[in-house]
């Protein structure tokens, strides 16, 4: 995705009604706005939108716009609205343990301009993927946890985040944070889950499926809240196995899998994609 100075993403929920759209794009419209993207959907009476576009005066798109839109447009349809400058990069910090093949696809996407986020660093409970994150030149933070109780370990990891952290992506970070920090980043928190949920909850997921002779297994990016592993699910991928599968070869198809979910969930939250109803997300992909 390419974005000038002047692109901006616009999201909306409000209640389901006739002219939102016309009058969402007629002001746009008036306030010399080109629309180049519009997705839209209507479900048990709530509409979602999603909008981009260019406007050729970036101070005017910061200033006078989101004022205007807010006194004009969102409260005629009672609007919950989301303006962002495209421009402005969230900030992402990710935390890992020690598997590294979702961390490493991250930093490689990122690496070649395809992951539109500023990344801030990398905090891990192990000092084991340091040198592998320091060859893409981000900041890598240890914080040891041993002893610590279940809070005292997401206090201390989540205080080493980089200052005005937007986004935090879990890369296979095996700790099970606490709701006070989950509190604090409400859809703001992507994991990535081994398996396509909800299925064989717990250790060793590819032995389970082994051992049940399943025939799809799966990777899950999802919100993460207090509820552990039933967060809002942004993204999931499948792959077809049959008897000939080993756990290992399930562990490493699962691997790519997990990879590919995790990066696009990533890339739909910053490009501002999703929108959270209730326990479910709307993507605009």
């Amino acid at each position: 995705m390419s974005d000038t100075a002047g692109t901006a993403h616009l999201l909306i929920t409000c209640p389901d009604r006739p002219g939102i759209i016309a009058a969402v794009t007629n002001f746009l419209v008036n306030h010399n706005a080109n629309v180049t993207q519009l997705d839209q959907h209507a479900t048990e009476g709530t509409f979602f939108a999603r909008l981009q576009f260019d406007m050729p005066s970036p101070a005017l798109l910061r200033e006078t716009l989101p004022k205007a839109f807010g006194e004009v447009v969102a409260p005629r349809f009672e609007m919950q609205w989301k303006l962002r400058v495209a421009a402005d990069k969230l900030r992402c910090a990710i935390l890992v343990s020690k598997h590294d093949h979702a961390l490493l696809e991250l930093l490689w996407r990122w690496s070649a301009g395809e992951l539109p986020v500023e990344l801030a660093g990398v905090v891990s409970n192990h000092p084991d993927l340091a040198d592998a994150v320091g060859r893409f030149k981000v900041p890598f933070r240890h914080v040891p946890l041993a002893g610590l109780s279940r809070d005292d370990a997401s206090r201390a990891v989540f205080d080493a985040l980089p200052e005005k952290t937007d986004v935090v992506v879990l890369a296979r970070y095996m700790q099970i944070l606490s709701g006070e920090v989950c509190a604090r980043y409400p859809n703001r928190i992507i994991n990535i889950h081994h398996s396509f949920l909800p299925a064989f909850i717990g250790a060793n997921p590819y032995q389970q499926a082994f051992d049940r002779g399943v025939k799809i297994i799966g990777a899950t990016a999802h919100y993460v809240t207090a509820d552990l592993d039933e967060g809002p699910i942004i993204d999931q991928g499948i792959a077809h196995v049959s008897h000939r599968y080993s756990p290992l070869d399930m562990k490493r198809l699962g691997r790519d899998l997990e990879r590919q979910v995790l990066a696009r969930a990533v890339l739909w939250h910053a490009e501002d994609r999703i929108l959270v109803h209730g326990h479910k997300t709307i993507v605009f992909s």
